[in-house]
């Protein structure tokens, strides 16, 4: 569904992404671990278009997205949860649900779509009229995924779900990714919880300063001596 060829991605001076191949079929769950500043938020943002590449292509269902907008990008259904939740903290839990459909022509539908966060999330149907800024990290964590699913996503590109939230969070936000991906939805999840990411994915791909350094499906990867030492903290 979602393929990188040879991405390279420069901030000025700075060569952050460095000839970046990766797959992503329709229907599984990938991963993209690394340390901080590996260039994993840097990838998705590529993915999206918020980040213009230096050289290299980008596929969407095989048709070449390189150029196409953002918008048009997310028109297609690949939507992007960013790193550090970004809620509207003025907004009502609804209304920021709302925010995430607001490119929709099929309003009269959304309901179903509500429902559907709501079961995901049912701490947010009780909280469906409280400001988001005045809500838990985790709980905004939910919100900010929920905001995601409003806009029918087909791939959805999570970024750092994990971070600063508790392990019981955590392990809820990895049973939601897994129950995505259980009904259907393809996802992109960059991680530097290595733990968690490999727990949810079918396949893995290690990101070191701005390339990938190795690839091979979660089960093979746990296994490895280096993502062992490195990532999961086993010598």
């Amino acid at each position: 569904m979602l393929q990188f060829e040879r991405i390279n991605v420069r901030y000025g001076k700075n060569h952050v992404l460095k000839d970046v191949s990766l797959s992503v079929r329709a229907g599984e769950i990938v991963a993209l671990i690394g340390a901080n500043a590996a260039g994993k938020t840097t990838t998705l943002r590529a993915a999206l278009g918020l980040k213009a590449l230096t050289s290299g292509t980008l596929r969407l269902d095989r048709e070449d997205i390189t150029r196409v907008s953002t918008p048009e990008r997310v028109r297609r259904r690949l939507v992007l949860v960013p790193e550090g939740r970004q809620v509207f903290v003025k907004f009502t839990v609804t209304e920021n649900l709302l925010m995430g459909g607001y490119r929709r022509t099929d309003r009269d539908r959304m309901q179903a779509d509500f429902d559907r966060v709501y079961d995901l999330f049912p701490r947010l149907a009780e909280r469906r009229k409280q400001l988001a800024g005045s809500m838990s990290g985790g709980e905004q964590q939910m919100l900010a995924i929920g905001r995601g699913l409003m806009a029918k996503p087909r791939c959805l590109l999570l970024d750092e779900p994990s971070l600063g939230l508790a392990p019981i969070l955590v392990e809820e936000i990895a049973a939601t990714v897994r129950r995505l991906a259980a009904d259907g939805m393809t996802l992109l999840l960059a991680e530097q919880n290595a733990t968690m990411a490999l727990a949810c994915a079918n396949r893995v791909y290690v990101l070191e300063s701005g390339r990938i350094s190795l690839e091979g499906n979660a089960e093979e990867l746990k296994e490895s001596e280096t993502v062992r030492r490195l990532y999961l903290g086993v010598t």
